[in-house]
């Protein structure tokens, strides 16, 4: 790397986290339980900017994974906790039960070890329904449809709010964050570990490797024990409020190699989504959609799910999945770097655990460390004020009080001002429009941020002292508009 000609200044931590994912905030928070100096290192502007952002927000309920691994243990205690989680945290979280229909008879045996597998994880009230049972509950299943594996466990959660509440949490209890810090190499020393950033040096006891895609390249620069991580890209269609309520149920079909197939599901905001498809690649950046697989989305899900209207869909959008060889998580101290604690491998059911895989990293550390509890950890964290979860009553209180609550900004999603300003000057604030767009819904409607861009962007550019051309979508060099005269320019649009 070029010098810049400045000193580098090295941070001593007892734990690094590298990755602000789910994984990695869900750590931190569970970290935080703790007296320990600890910080989370974020290469982008923000949490939740990788594999996190962009997945079907669906809380498994624990029936797929093969009984005894990680993946089954962590579903299933995920699951469990989720609940209290979304309830301490003031996040949305639903259980609208899931099924896994099946459209052939002779593949009923299929259902049935699906079925067993479950109940061996320790899935509850799993249970086979007729075509007759299965259409009573969900009138819009394809006509091949003969049987479905109904688990009323399943739920469904919003992914952004998941993985900010924990971030918000745990920087509250006393974690730090560093985003825009990309490592760029780990090197063991006697005292743990060196890990060079771009922004300087830092030093821990203890490093967590939460890196998601990248947590190969991580774990690869300490052991010689080598770790491959093949990214899985899997593209969505999400569709307009109007056709939310197609299903109830999140609605999948009998799984392969390759995963859980195409689904479809309502979302905890009252959208519909149908995806993922499911491809290996090499590039660690290929969140692009295609052509091909949004068309691949299209012939699939009708296989399960009559009746989708695709004309009514607002946006599609891809990710990335963590796909280790071992084809389960990888959550464990390397073998031959003492400290290195890889949190690897998290793909589909990674968000459903992230609660019990921030317990499980937690609990490790703590016995490395000999960590006491923090005594003045907090486990509750308040979201951002709705105003259209308020009475009219309340909402016109709230507006006499806070005039900002009666200026709508974003129409699609009735999103005010109020809002915004709140998840700008909240912990872990916003800076950038996706940032917003993550926190308060503003943009994510059916015009998808056609009308409400240039208002937020003002909020923005008002709230962090910066000229208009300085605000971007997602950080780095993705600004919106050039040449803004710094001079004249007074904070309107």
């Amino acid at each position: 790397m070029r010098s810049t000609g400045q000193r580098k200044i090295s941070m001593k931590y007892d734990v690094i986290i590298i990755g602000a994912g789910v994984s990695g905030a869900a750590t931190a928070r569970e970290l935080s339980r703790y007296r320990v100096r600890a910080c989370v290192l974020e290469k982008e502007e923000d949490v939740c900017c990788g594999t996190s952002k962009a997945n079907s927000g669906i809380v498994h309920a624990g029936y797929d994974a093969k009984p005894g691994t990680l993946m089954a243990k962590l579903n299933v205690v995920g699951n469990w906790h989720m609940s209290e989680l979304a309830r301490k945290l003031d996040i949305p979280f639903k259980r609208n039960g899931s099924m896994v229909v099946c459209t052939k008879k002779e593949r009923l045996g299929e259902l049935e070890e699906l079925c067993d597998r479950g109940q061996k994880n320790g899935v509850p009230g799993l249970g086979i329904l007729s075509r007759g049972e299965a259409i009573k509950r969900e009138p819009n299943l394809a006509d091949k449809v003969v049987y479905a594996l109904y688990a009323p466990t399943g739920g469904i959660v919003c992914p952004f709010e998941l993985n900010i509440a924990l971030a918000e949490n745990a920087y509250t209890n006393g974690i730090e964050f560093h985003f825009n810090t990309e490592v760029l190499d780990i090197k063991k020393i006697e005292s743990g570990f060196q890990v060079r950033t771009g922004k300087g040096d830092y030093e821990a006891k203890i490093i967590v490797n939460a890196a998601g895609v990248y947590a190969d390249v991580f774990h690869n620069m300490v052991s010689k024990d080598k770790m491959t991580i093949t990214p899985r890209r899997g593209e969505y269609m999400l569709f307009d409020k109007k056709v939310g309520s197609l299903v109830s149920s999140t609605i999948f079909r009998l799984p392969d190699e390759m995963g859980k197939g195409v689904l479809a599901t309502p979302t905890v905001h009252g959208n519909l989504l149908v995806g993922p498809t499911a491809e290996n690649l090499e590039d660690k950046e290929a969140n692009d959609t295609t052509a091909e697989g949004l068309a691949a989305i299209k012939n699939q899900v009708g296989k399960s799910v009559k009746n989708i209207p695709f004309r009514q869909v607002i946006t599609s959008f891809a990710g990335l999945r963590a796909c280790a060889q071992t084809k389960d998580f990888i959550i464990e101290e390397a073998a031959d770097a003492e400290g290195f604690i890889d949190c690897a491998g998290i793909a589909s059911p990674g968000l459903s655990s992230s609660p019990a895989i921030g317990m499980e990293v937690a609990e490790m550390i703590q016995e490395k460390l000999h960590l006491q509890p923090n005594p003045t950890f907090c486990s509750t964290r308040k979201g951002i004020l709705h105003p259209a979860n308020l009475t009219i009553k309340e909402r016109n209180a709230l507006i006499r009080e806070k005039p900002e609550y009666g200026t709508i900004v974003c129409r699609c999603e009735s999103v005010t001002e109020g809002e915004i300003l709140d998840a700008v000057r909240r912990p872990l604030g916003a800076r950038t429009l996706d940032g917003v767009k993550r926190r308060t819904r503003a943009g994510m409607g059916r015009c998808q941020a056609g009308f409400c861009s240039p208002k937020v962007m003002e909020i923005l550019a008002r709230e962090w002292r910066v000229s208009l051309d300085q605000i971007t979508k997602c950080g780095g060099s993705s600004r919106i508009i050039q040449g803004v005269n710094k001079d004249t320019w007074q904070g309107d649009v």
